[in-house]
């Protein structure tokens, strides 16, 4: 397989370096409009073949597959353009701009028969795979919330708000660890320079009753990137920045023997240990390069699919439309 990687600023180069090394393989093409990002991949990796030509990379049937890392608003476009030509597509988060751009592209995509994946790299963690294991065997009991935290000191976008650029990963996350399906969302946020929100708190409901919150900002001090899961049986912390236990499992929880019990504020708290699983440490990115190359040789849907991005692009575009309507709450499909 060959496979051509467009946008090669932030993300581009790390795909160039991951389909290097992923087996079936056998070359990647490196493209951008800036002569001194296609001179940096040369010299970093001589055995990509680079062009400025965004067309050829599309249209040539010589190239089986295309990733794209460029500005959200050139998604559609690209990756239409790409499936058109018969190109299997991979591209970097969030999937579209749009509700409507995603499911276009999703038809679009089985009409063809082509791959359409969306890099939700956080989901192909160590750490996001054990948590999504815990739950699924039952561990952490029913999920009571999810609730996270991801802010740091800029890096300020000039194309989306802080929403589509930080709250994309969480909300996939969640997505992805909880069975349940999310039926409402409402948000508040606000801009403090550009006229683009730069602080925004999500809320999501459940069709059962769990509720997920989503702090973001590029207006803070320190980067946190930090998640909190409750159950009935034990508690999950989530804390990226960790460089080693990352994920904390906590035998906490409430004790409730009645009904009467609650009124009287008879509660009891169970508080047992706490440990941390062991990872596996493959870089995630490996792994989606991997995932993408071996959905399309084995003719299958990859883990996160185009379904998978429209149901993250769901919730940020109803988040969106309640912000612009200071916070009320926005039914979801």
């Amino acid at each position: 397989m060959k496979v051509g990687v467009i946008g090669l600023g932030y993300w581009g180069p790390n795909l160039v370096r991951n389909f290097l090394s992923t087996p079936g393989v056998e070359r990647v093409y490196g493209c951008d409009l800036d002569e001194k990002r296609l001179a940096f991949i040369k010299s970093r990796f001589p055995a990509v073949e680079i062009t400025k030509d965004t067309d050829f990379v599309l249209r040539s049937a010589d190239i089986d597959a295309v990733a794209i890392a460029t500005p959200v608003a050139t998604h559609y476009p690209l990756a239409k353009k790409a499936i058109e030509n018969g190109k299997h597509v991979l591209v970097e988060k969030p999937l579209t701009a749009s509700v409507k751009e995603a499911e276009d592209l999703i038809n679009l995509a089985e009409k063809n028969k082509k791959v359409l994946m969306v890099d939700h790299t956080f989901i192909y963690t160590g750490a996001v795979r054990k948590i999504k294991e815990l739950i699924d065997n039952g561990e952490i009991g029913e999920i009571y919330y999810f609730d996270s935290v991801r802010i740091n000191l800029g890096l300020f976008q000039y194309d989306v708000n802080v929403i589509w650029d930080l709250a994309t990963h969480d909300v996939s996350i969640m997505d992805f660890v909880i069975n349940s399906r999310p039926v409402s969302v409402s948000a508040f946020g606000t801009s403090h320079y550009n006229g683009i929100e730069d602080i925004a708190y999500i809320n999501v409901n459940f069709d059962n009753g769990i509720i997920a919150h989503f702090h973001v900002s590029w207006l803070a001090p320190v980067k946190v990137r930090r998640i909190l899961i409750s159950g009935t049986k034990k508690m999950i912390i989530y804390d990226d920045t960790e460089p080693s236990e990352k994920v904390k499992i906590y035998d906490k929880g409430v004790v409730v023997t009645s009904q009467e019990g609650i009124h009287r504020l008879l509660i009891q708290y169970r508080s047992g240990d706490m440990y941390a699983p062991k990872l596996d440490d493959t870089e995630a990115l490996s792994l989606v390069c991997r995932e993408f190359v071996e959905s399309i040789f084995e003719n299958r849907n990859p883990i996160t699919d185009g379904y998978a991005g429209l149901k993250v692009v769901k919730i940020l575009e109803a988040a969106e439309k309640s912000i612009k309507k200071n916070g009320v709450l926005v039914n979801l499909d």
